[in-house]
């Protein structure tokens, strides 16, 4: 239910961001993003973690690893034929309809997208032809759908890429990277992977008004310079590789694509863009993550810096996953500059984000065999939890936070 007093911040925002409902594509002017009408827009965002990757600590399972390793272990319990079914309902329940439609309700302009590359094309390891790409159609399908609920909601969905071939960092959860295979940085066909892939998405969303940009690599963090003391590239000064690949991905785009917005991310969990400036397109846009800090002008200082120094504008692509103060104070820091923001996540267990999950029944019981070494399920009892647990992140079987929404939405 909508309280009176989030419908008044809805429309007091709608008013304020200069129509979010104006038709056209998202453009850069100067540095600033806006419409097809040349209006500012603030772009007010929630990113949908967990839906086409999960991460463990969205389930109480962070300890298990990345979501390959996740699902080995629930193989071991259920089967290969259950688990697939598991994820196929995951898939099917987490996000639809309904949780776009209630999106725009809570005032909500646009979406960020996390997505698995796999769910588009095979691995590399995988390809029956060695150098050729076989797509696949699950993850344009839900790509589809999800656009089209946007669409009709007016919300722009941004496309980010979470998950690349390989993995783009030695933060394993994030991208489902395996260790024990080459990463993104250690092959190329693994990069030219990325790259056609990334041409696949521009040709087919070419023409696409309400896809509001492409995140072409979320949180690249990766040493380059082989300093084992800095394995997430925090320190890294030249960063000539994710520069490189970032232009090749620019140029795969805009051989299908004139319209969309480019938004590129630096090294160390987005936030390093030493060697990576000046940008090399006329319409891109620089994301930041902002986590735990402070929220003083002297926090986001370093990127008020890079939008004066290279006219561009920039984007506060990820933060949250902290208390209702921090969400305002943060939230109103950044509009105060001018800049929009994408929240994370929508949906988990726990309680500092829009939805909550409930723990369903016997799901307790899994992790504790998972994560402690506790007393192991019967197939029928890991079956049944995961059962229940689709079922539960279906949208009315969770709690909405209208306390988190109040943080994020209200002066």
């Amino acid at each position: 239910m909508i309280t009176i007093r989030r419908l008044l911040a809805f429309l007091l925002l709608c008013c304020v961001s200069g129509s979010s409902f104006a038709q056209g594509f998202l453009k850069t002017k100067g540095r600033l993003i806006v419409n097809g009408k040349g209006e500012n827009v603030i772009l007010r965002g929630i990113g949908l973690g967990g839906w086409m990757l999960q991460e463990g600590y969205m389930l109480k399972l962070g300890k298990v690893g990345p979501q390959y390793r996740i699902r080995e272990k629930l193989t071991e319990l259920v089967g290969p034929e259950k688990t697939a079914a598991f994820y196929n309902r995951w898939l099917a329940n987490d996000i639809r309809k309904i949780d776009i439609d209630s999106m725009a309700a809570w005032g909500f302009n646009s979406v960020r997208l996390p997505m698995h590359y796999a769910l588009y094309t095979l691995p590399v390891d995988k390809e029956p032809s060695p150098g050729k790409d076989t797509w696949l159609e699950k993850g344009f399908v839900l790509t589809d759908s999800l656009l089209r609920w946007c669409k009709a909601d007016h919300i722009y969905l941004i496309l980010d890429m979470h998950a690349a071939p390989g993995g783009q960092g030695n933060d394993l959860p994030i991208a489902d990277r395996d260790p024990s295979k080459p990463s993104l940085w250690e092959s190329a066909a693994n990069r030219e992977k990325m790259v056609a892939l990334w041409g696949k998405l521009a040709q087919r969303y070419a023409g696409e008004p309400w896809i509001g940009g492409y995140d072409i690599i979320n949180e690249p963090n990766w040493g380059f310079a082989g300093d084992t003391s800095d394995l997430h590239g925090i320190k890294e000064t030249g960063n000539a590789p994710l520069r490189q690949l970032m232009v090749d991905i620019t140029a795969a785009i805009r051989a299908v694509d004139k319209n969309h917005l480019i938004i590129i991310e630096g090294n160390g969990w987005g936030n390093n863009y030493r060697g990576i400036l000046p940008q090399w397109d006329n319409n891109m846009v620089l994301s930041f993550h902002k986590y735990w800090n402070p929220n003083t002008e002297e926090a986001i200082r370093g990127y008020l810096n890079l939008r004066e120094k290279y006219n561009i504008p920039i984007w506060l692509g990820e933060s949250g996953e902290n208390n209702n103060q921090w969400f305002h104070e943060a939230v109103r820091l950044v509009e105060s500059h001018d800049i929009g923001w994408a929240w994370w996540p929508l949906k988990k267990m726990g309680t500092n984000q829009p939805l909550e999950v409930i723990m369903p029944a016997g799901f307790q019981q899994l992790v504790d065999y998972l994560v402690k070494n506790g007393p192991r399920p019967t197939q029928q009892e890991a079956e049944k939890a995961l059962d229940a647990l689709t079922e539960n992140i279906r949208l009315e079987k969770c709690i909405v936070h209208h306390d988190v929404l109040d943080a994020l939405f209200l002066p």
